[in-house]
């Protein structure tokens, strides 16, 4: 399981509670999660993070049970899954923010996570979400994943567009547009 940053709409799912206890959802399972977003959003960790402890419950149910359980492995920087599957940082949105990138037979795929909220940062990717954490971080690191997405023709999909929504972008002088929307049957 790859959490590309530890927000709670991002984590929930991580684990269960069947018996009062919270537990890993998939017991076999390695959860992927971001060092920098597991010391930052650490309750015992004195970060002062700008959604104040909006995660401090989710910190406790959705991620402590998986470290506890033996199952979480923390990635820094770049982290390869395998030959076609690696995991770039995109800090801002939260500090170990990450984008998920996919190379196969040729064609290229980059996971977005939370790096954009709504199709309107393609066209203003300097315009940002309330849940930025550094603000002025996360538009850079838009800027540059549009600019990458834009250059390799990628398949570039948000987690927030919507689980059909897949696009290619394109640069246009200081902005970016969508070249064309990719359907899935």
């Amino acid at each position: 399981m790859v959490c590309i940053h530890l927000h709670a709409d991002h984590v929930g799912w991580n684990t269960q509670n069947l018996t009062g206890e919270w537990v890993p959802t998939f017991p076999n399972a390695t959860y992927l999660f971001p060092k920098a977003d597991f010391d930052y959003w650490n309750p015992e960790g004195g970060n002062q993070p700008r959604g104040g402890l909006m995660n401090a419950d989710v910190f406790a149910d959705s991620v402590l049970p998986v470290v506890r359980a033996g199952q979480a492995e923390f990635f820094t920087g770049q982290h390869v899954i395998d030959v076609n599957l690696m995991i770039a940082p995109a800090p801002g949105h939260s500090p170990g923010a990450a984008v998920v990138e996919l190379d196969s037979r040729g064609e290229r795929a980059l996971f977005a996570g939370d790096l954009l909220h709504t199709p309107m940062q393609i066209l203003h990717p300097e315009q940002g979400a309330c849940f930025d954490e550094d603000r002025a971080g996360a538009a850079e690191t838009r800027e540059r994943i549009l600019r990458q997405a834009a250059d390799s023709r990628a398949a570039f999909m948000p987690a927030h567009f919507g689980v059909e929504w897949a696009a290619r972008v394109v640069q246009r002088g200081n902005s970016y547009a969508i070249d064309s929307r990719m359907a899935f049957e």
